[in-house]
């Protein structure tokens, strides 16, 4: 294991002088956690520290830490061909995209890249292009929801709906518009649940038809909103937008880079609904996290049409490491894993057994709302009931401290929507133990419980 000169208050030092941490505010006062070892659910931090990590990293890390099956498979593959592009073609990058379609149950081909963003990218690229081979030339309009998330990079943080993220770097790419999301715990009063998801997936449509048909390529969403607050729709929505898209000619580009590989309950997120996109984006769960990966896959129909041989008709689009051959095969040993665990019927278990603990809770007086979706799951803190006023974030900062105190890592839905800031997020590995989700139920409620009022 690497040491830093084996002085702990110098790994500190170095990493304040040296390292520029994601999306962290600065502060003298707290110093980050140096981690340095993972096993299971469980990290160790530089002082031994243990911690339940029951947010996965960042949603990633779905098999479980320290799994030695995929180190052995990166170290074989890092001895046969540690890199190749994709400019031409290798063996694990062959066997993935198959796998991959196995996996998402319909007829794809995949475009490999080595994050969310990236993989969100390419496909902002393949619908404009494809709209225009096809005769379409004025469709470059993206629909997005307000409080989703697609990714850092300009194009990706175009679509995302969250202000803060964009705060001092805009302007940003054109052509992205946003409707609301389908927030059933704030529909208008005397709304069903149903009607409301119905009246926003028509606000889709309305704005498509606003801006012009012609001019709208494609709509990019999550099955659920997940660092925006854990929105989950109706089932009924989702097969509307689809619907929607089908009608308009309008591609429809799900971003599973959260929701798949499991986490749903099923394989992928839109596996819970009745819908087949027209392109899936995907990643984090791809590798467990392990190594950078992510991938856009393409139906077929639409691949067909870069085919032509005419002038600038190919997908002009190359990524130096995307598809790396060793981040291939650790994947294809992460997905055979899956398999051989049945970790995806193992997350929809867990996460049933994880809503009935939590389901007492929204009894306590800050509690307005729960959300699951598979093993993944928001709580909504409010001020008042009637009301729905968030609480103020010393209240959700104080309950992550009070939990990472007594050894468990929670999340929260940060820098998305000025006011909206107030839903904290679980979404521990798919591989956990009866233990470990005992723990993490009991631990949360202990917590929370003893902040009754703000």
């Amino acid at each position: 294991m690497l040491q830093l000169d084996n002085d702990k208050d110098n790994a500190v030092v170095k990493d304040r002088r040296y390292l520029w941490h994601n999306i962290t505010p600065y502060s003298d006062s707290a110093p980050p956690m140096v981690v340095t070892e993972g096993k299971g659910s469980w990290i160790t931090d530089i002082n031994g520290n243990r911690y339940l990590d029951a947010m996965s990293g960042l949603w990633c890390v779905n098999i479980g830490y320290g799994r030695k099956e995929l180190a052995e498979a990166a170290y074989e593959q890092l001895l046969a061909l540690p890199y190749y592009p994709l400019t031409q073609s290798h063996l694990p990058g062959i066997k993935l995209a198959e796998k991959l379609n196995e996996w998402l149950e319909d007829d794809y081909v995949v475009f490999f890249s080595n994050s969310g963003s990236e993989a969100n990218e390419a496909a902002f690229k393949i619908a404009r292009q494809y709209q225009q081979q096809i005769g379409q030339y004025n469709r470059f309009k993206f629909i997005a929801r307000y409080r989703g998330y697609h990714g850092g990079t300009l194009g990706a943080l175009s679509a995302t709906g969250q202000a803060q993220r964009k705060y001092k770097y805009e302007p940003l790419t054109s052509g992205f518009l946003h409707v609301k999301p389908p927030d059933s715990y704030r529909r208008p009063a005397g709304m069903t649940v149903e009607e409301f998801n119905l009246q926003c997936a028509q606000e889709i449509e309305d704005t498509i038809i606003w801006e012009g048909v012609e001019s709208v390529a494609a709509v990019i969403m999550e099955p659920v909103i997940t660092g925006g607050g854990l929105i989950v729709p109706h089932p009924l929505y989702l097969e509307r937008v689809q619907a929607i898209c089908r009608k308009h000619g309008v591609v429809l580009i799900i971003d599973e880079v959260i929701c798949g590989f499991g986490r749903s309950g099923e394989k992928f997120g839109h596996h819970n609904y009745k819908v087949k996109p027209d392109i899936v984006t995907m990643a984090k769960g791809i590798t467990s996290g392990y190594l950078p990966l992510s991938a856009t896959a393409v139906r077929k129909d639409i691949y067909e049409v870069f085919k032509s041989q005419e002038d600038y008709a190919y997908f002009r689009h190359v990524n130096t490491f995307g598809g790396n051959p060793t981040a291939c095969a650790l994947a294809l040993k992460n997905l055979e894993l899956m398999e051989h665990e049945q970790l995806v019927a193992r997350s929809r278990l867990l996460g049933a057994r994880l809503k009935a603990e939590m389901e007492e809770l929204l009894d306590h007086p800050l509690v307005g709302d729960i959300r699951s979706f598979g093993f993944m799951m928001g709580v909504e803190l409010v001020s008042d009931k009637g009301s729905k006023e968030p609480v103020p974030p010393a209240v959700l900062k104080q309950i992550i401290g009070g939990c990472k105190e007594k050894g468990l890592i929670i999340g929260k839905n940060g820098d998305t929507v000025a006011g909206f800031n107030n839903v904290l997020t679980l979404a521990p590995p798919l591989s956990s133990t009866d233990e470990d989700l005992e723990f993490i139920v009991n631990t949360f409620k202990q917590v929370i419980n003893t902040i009754t009022k703000v």
